[in-house]
């Protein structure tokens, strides 16, 4: 079996090849979901880095090409959840597609998909701070000089709308896939590290009852003529 570093590097290679042919007035879009604990996260900061990597070794001193934007920051906020008409479910079921602004992520991907110009200005775009557990706007600047932009997220090859406007506008299609209990440990341990949990027994209750219902949904779902499977394993720094 290829290591995680193995795959990577095809998939770069891959990226790099299909870049060098884009036109010089768009952004390469690299659209990446799966579901939770799919290795997404650390896939799409492997690869931005990977990718300016090769960007600077080609273009020594140029800014960097790729910038990575997860679809976290539109989370809908605690106090927005609150308004919910069921308050309670919107918390406990956080992370399922319906307690993200999904319109406004498309909304973002749209004016990312725009020609780029002299002209262009900078596009914002909000994190998660999960010290706070809430989104923070703004934090996350993709310029002019970003070429390649890296969007990750767990509904971003959802085949429902709004999020199934996100895959046309792609350059290219990555879903990460992972066996459900490799997942699923991942998903209780990272709940546990985040606060989220007290303990590893409920972050697998959480990881069981809303996380991976939410991934099922989105793997029933999944838009069609994905471009890229890659499979993510348990190896150090990988999932985690």
């Amino acid at each position: 079996m290829a290591t995680m570093d193995t795959k990577l590097n095809q998939l770069v290679d891959t990226v790099w090849a299909r870049f060098q042919e884009w036109p010089g007035t768009k952004r390469f879009l690299i659209v990446i979901g799966g579901i939770p604990g799919s290795g997404k996260t650390t896939l799409s900061l492997h690869l931005t880095a990977a990718l300016n990597a090769r960007w600077s070794s080609e273009h020594f001193g140029s800014p960097p090409i790729a910038v990575f934007v997860p679809m976290d920051g539109f989370h809908y906020t605690r106090a927005q959840l609150d308004t919910f008409p069921n308050p309670a479910e919107a918390h406990a079921r956080r992370g399922a597609a319906f307690t993200f602004d999904g319109e406004g992520f498309v909304n973002l991907v749209k004016r990312l998909a725009e020609p780029v110009t002299e002209s262009t200005e900078t596009i914002w775009a909000p994190d998660f701070d999960h010290a706070a557990k809430d989104p923070r706007e703004n934090a996350i600047a993709v310029e002019r000089h970003n070429r390649i932009v890296v969007l990750e997220g767990n509904y971003t090859l959802l085949n429902i709308p709004p999020w199934s406007q996100i895959a046309p506008l792609s350059s290219l299609t990555i879903l990460a896939t992972v066996p459900h209990e490799v997942a699923r440990r991942r998903l209780a341990a990272r709940h546990l590290r985040a606060g989220i949990v007290d303990t590893l027994e409920a972050g697998d209750r959480r990881a069981v009852e809303n996380d991976l219902p939410n991934g099922d949904e989105m793997l029933a779902n999944v838009v069609p003529g994905v471009d890229v499977l890659f499979e993510s394993v348990d190896e150090e720094g990988w999932g985690s």
